[in-house]
């Protein structure tokens, strides 16, 4: 009985594994598709935008300066009930200014519109 279980278990686990790999694939499917929606991306950078969960956006590029160097840096949004706040590096949270959370709700709103169509488009497709 107990090596049942032992199977038993290793299923679920193997069937939770691969709805990560897909939850993965499809987040870093979706933030490359946002990336795209502020115009051509420079080679050598890469940039993301994409919903991380039902109130945390994320933008998120990387690029290499004149130096060489490798630099990032990740902007988080917390979708509130009566505001919206972001975070960049330091990880303290302030209030978007109204040009901010004007850019905000447009490339939100981009973001539904193209995205959530190709996914769309995608899931309708026959394997």
């Amino acid at each position: 009985m107990k090596l049942l279980n032992i199977f038993g278990h290793a299923k679920v686990r193997k069937d939770e594994e691969r709805r990560a790999d897909v939850y993965r694939a499809v987040l870093h499917y979706a933030g490359r598709l946002g990336g795209e929606l502020f115009g051509p991306i420079p080679d050598g950078v890469r940039r993301e935008f994409f919903c991380l969960d039902e109130r945390t956006w994320v933008w998120h590029e990387e690029w290499t300066n004149e130096q060489g160097k490798r630099q990032a840096i990740t902007t988080r949004y917390d979708v509130r009930p009566d505001s919206i706040l972001k975070s960049q590096g330091s990880h303290v949270y302030q209030a978007l200014t109204d040009q901010e959370m004007q850019n905000f709700y447009k490339a939100v709103h981009l973001y539904e519109q193209r995205v959530g169509s190709e996914l769309k488009r995608l899931i309708q497709q026959p394997a």
